[in-house]
């Protein structure tokens, strides 16, 4: 049976703070960030606000400050899903688009990507320009809600969300549309950021994480909205690996492997929709 489609979500138009820019209004206080970001009540609108002011340096600052890292993990993530021609995918947490390209040039038949914030999906649509035509055809991009997307059932061989799951004000909903969207047998691909069980590697990353990116960060998106301190204290504060795990396989997921990679600061979550 077919779920209903939600109208209240389908396309929300953005608040006037929510499409505030670089010079935009403070998303995060400092006294809002020491306890836990998860639990605030506000949170989706500020990950939207958020979101929004960072947009125009949001790539650069994925690549800078992981290495050129974040790349070979979207890479990845392709590969977990076993993404190829023929292969339906919803990209949740979109962004700017770099995992939706990845996916579209893997030959994927269908592409939609998916985000809360309007700013990052106007430059993932440009972006898409520079990608082949008759791949660029086969993607599509939305407005959506990770907790209600307007997909029927059984719509996408694939659904990815590169860290994106611990900005959704309730992972566990994200989990159960993931499985509803998913046809039998379809693979869910989640990236999230992870602390390092290495003990020297976990307190140099804490202090990179901590300490410089959100200075480095926040200086080349000349950002107000506190989005580079929500970073660390969001990572520090969200589900634990075998949290997430334990969600996922909550949500009626199967075969679940979890690979670390760079060192343990990201981990790869594959699981598959059983029939």
């Amino acid at each position: 049976m077919s779920h209903p489609k939600p109208t209240t979500l389908a396309d929300p138009a953005p608040a006037p703070a929510a499409v505030a820019g670089a010079e935009g209004e403070r998303a995060w206080t400092r006294d809002e960030l020491a306890e836990d970001p998860h639990r605030d009540a506000g949170k989706p609108e500020k990950v939207r606000r958020m979101f929004g002011a960072i947009a125009h340096r949001y790539d650069l600052n994925n690549h800078l400050h992981s290495l050129w890292m974040d790349q070979l993990w979207r890479r990845a993530a392709v590969r977990a899903g076993g993404v190829g021609p023929g292969t339906h995918v919803l990209d949740v947490a979109c962004g700017t688009g770099d995992l939706t390209e990845l996916m579209a040039r893997a030959g994927a038949e269908r592409v939609v990507g998916a985000d809360y914030t309007p700013e990052m999906l106007d430059l993932a649509r440009r972006k898409l320009r520079r990608i082949a035509p008759a791949r660029r055809a086969n993607v599509e991009y939305v407005q959506a809600d990770a907790q209600q997307l307007e997909f029927d059932d059984d719509s996408f061989d694939v659904v990815s969300i590169a860290f994106g799951i611990r900005n959704v004000e309730r992972p566990e909903l994200a989990l159960s549309e993931f499985r509803r969207v998913l046809k039998p047998g379809g693979r869910l691909v989640i990236l999230e950021f992870s602390e390092p069980r290495f003990a020297p590697i976990r307190w140099l990353s804490g202090i990179y994480l901590k300490k410089i990116m959100p200075l480095t960060a926040t200086l080349i998106a000349r950002d107000r909205s506190g989005a580079y301190r929500y970073l660390p204290r969001s990572v520090e504060t969200f589900l634990s690996p075998e949290e997430l795990s334990g969600a996922i396989e909550g949500a009626g997921f199967a075969d679940l492997t979890v690979r670390r990679m760079g060192m343990g600061v990201c981990s790869c979550y594959r699981a598959v929709s059983p029939a």
